[in-house]
């Protein structure tokens, strides 16, 4: 058994679960508001389109996968994931240190609610329509990032499976939680669950870009590990620090 293969490929699994959850609390946060005004029908007809759209677009474009050179597409997904961890890393650093609000799911859910009832008192004959094309958005964005992740974790090494395998645990989970308590999930972690999606996706990053420009890493895939303990640290520091600067702290739900 290659334990160093199991290790990478639990590595991708993880990557795509966590990151995953975040965005799937996100969608589901809105679909929940949705349902809870108007009723489930328009938030389900905008959901399940959603969801139709986007096994269109990974049924179109996974194929062609398969006829990109591997060096050319670790280097390319190696640098978009880079930016989308760094991205991640960087707020998640930026909220740890309080400089910008936590992530609040209560208040997202509030704000879309508000948003839905203004909405739909300007177009009274549309509001099933407005409200499931609200769903419909919201499933669409958070699926795109999804279907985003696992591909820059899976495509690298022929790990889509498993990483497509995580992100669908998350969406069980996610909705099975969902639906029992019915209500936002304002308890999950989010904030530490995004330091740690950005600590990994950056150690992907940095992995796979390295590997399209052809750089033997020394220890090969345990380098990821190296990289994930550079990043950990590095955000946390950053975060120390920044919470000694005393800066006021920005209002913001996103």
């Amino acid at each position: 058994m290659n334990f160093t293969h199991l290790g990478i490929e639990s590595s991708a699994v993880l990557a795509a679960f966590l990151a995953s959850v975040v965005e799937v609390v996100e969608a589901f946060t809105i679909v929940l508001a949705v349902g809870t005004l108007r009723g489930w029908r328009p938030a389900m007809a905008g959901t399940i389109v959603a969801l139709v759209v986007l096994t269109l677009m990974v049924a179109i474009l996974g194929p062609m996968l398969n006829h990109v050179p591997l060096h050319a597409m670790q280097l390319v997904i190696g640098i978009l994931l880079l930016l989308f961890g760094m991205g991640w890393l960087r707020k998640a650093i930026l909220r740890s240190a309080g400089v910008i609000a936590m992530h609040d799911e209560d208040l997202i859910f509030a704000q879309e609610k508000s948003d839905l009832i203004e909405q739909t008192a300007l177009n009274r004959s549309s509001k099933d329509w407005i409200a499931g094309l609200a769903a419909f958005k919201a499933v669409l964005l958070e699926g795109l990032e999804v279907v985003f992740i696992v591909i820059a974790v899976g495509a690298g090494r022929g790990l889509l499976w498993p990483a497509a395998l995580g992100a669908l645990g998350a969406c069980v989970t996610v909705l099975l939680i969902g639906a029992m308590v019915h209500k936002p999930l304002s308890r999950v972690p989010e904030n530490t669950l995004k330091f740690c999606v950005g600590v990994m996706l950056s150690s992907f990053g940095v992995f796979w870009t390295g590997e399209g420009l052809g750089i033997e890493w020394p220890g090969h895939d345990l380098m990821l590990l190296g990289f994930g303990a550079i990043f950990l640290c590095t955000g946390w520091v950053a975060a120390q620090l920044l919470r000694q600067t005393n800066v006021p702290v920005a209002e913001t739900a996103e």
